[in-house]
């Protein structure tokens, strides 16, 4: 049985233009977390370390002391940095202070960040951004030399103009116990303001309860097609996985989520491994984006979860890659 795309929308038509005004607004949490509250995060009793964050977060995001994390005789810091494994709720969190605070504030992962710097030049990234009273950094990355460079001389910059920070820790979620806490990384790597910073870390178990190995099942054209007979058209994008990586690298990455606005689901058809680390880490880029949109995502060809290979899943860039795994296997359950 033959895909009647034609009835479906297609990525590779679209070519979106954002400027800077739009790309500022759409630093906002995603949807998986758009209501997202102190209240709402339930912090385990057998982890007395996640009541202990929520106290000092949201004491942070009001400009108030939190007992026993913040001193009288300690002023609330410039920026506090959740540490923790995958799953204990540090988005969450981390919404809830972009939702609490009283202010002008951002949203936004590290690569949005990055994609930002890339898309508008460091100094007029530095001047929009400035514009903020809070910046809130998801899944700060520190496997990449030059991007957190980038990021370090950022801060550096807007921490003067009396910006306040939240970020958290980019645990992969397949490495549970390798690299679990990033804390003294991202001290050592954030020059000159770091000792601003509290660190905080948050200990429990993953409350989403995923196996370790995530593998989304390849399937056939007829199941796809049964699949997307569920699915509104209007809603839904099907594409050629070699056309979109094509088409990918005609769009910057600070404008894949444009791409994926209306969209709830995605058929990516004939996948296969990718060897060029070039549309690998472009992809993973993608996925990010899609996974933030909440998009349910199908495949033909090679499983979503078997897309790279296993040198570039041992190499510099793993936590990418695993994140990016993980990912691929919850859009595709």
């Amino acid at each position: 049985m033959a895909i009647q795309r034609d009835k479906f929308a297609t990525l590779v038509a679209l070519h979106p233009q954002v400027s800077v005004t739009q790309l500022l607004a759409e630093l906002v949490p995603p949807r998986e977390f758009e209501s997202a509250t102190f209240d709402t995060y339930v912090p385990h009793s057998e982890y007395p370390s996640q009541a202990l964050v929520q106290s000092a977060a949201r004491a942070f995001a009001s400009g108030k002391v939190a007992k026993k994390l913040f001193s009288k005789a300690e002023p609330i810091p410039t920026g506090i940095y959740l540490d923790g494994g995958f799953g204990v709720g540090k988005t969450h969190l981390l919404a809830a202070v972009w939702h609490e605070f009283k202010g002008k504030k951002a949203f936004g992962s590290f690569i949005a960040y990055t994609s930002l710097i890339g898309a508008l030049g460091f100094a007029e990234a530095v001047q929009a951004l400035s514009k903020f009273q809070l910046i809130c950094i998801d899944e700060f990355e520190l496997d990449d030399p030059g991007d957190t460079m980038m990021m370090s001389r950022l801060l550096n910059e807007l921490a003067p103009k009396g910006i306040r920070f939240a970020a958290t820790s980019n645990t992969p979620p397949n490495a549970l116990g390798e690299g679990r806490f990033a804390a003294a990384d991202f001290t050592r790597e954030i020059h000159g303001i770091a000792d601003q910073f509290k660190m905080m870390r948050i200990d429990g178990e993953d409350h989403r309860h995923r196996p370790l190995e995530l593998e989304a099942r390849v399937h056939t054209e007829a199941e796809v097609e049964q699949w997307l007979s569920t699915r509104e058209p209007a809603a839904t994008a099907v594409d050629e996985f070699d056309s979109l990586l094509q088409h990918l690298s005609t769009i910057h990455p600070s404008r894949y989520g444009r791409l994926l606005q209306d969209l709830s689901g995605l058929v990516i058809l004939n996948c296969h491994v990718l060897h060029n680390q070039v549309d690998a880490l472009r992809f993973v880029a993608f996925v990010d984006r899609a996974y933030e949109s909440q998009i349910q995502m199908r495949g033909t060809g090679a499983a979503l979860t078997e897309l790279f290979s296993p040198e570039y899943l041992s190499g510099g860039y793993r936590k990418k890659y695993l994140r990016a795994v993980s990912r691929l296997g919850a859009m595709s359950e």
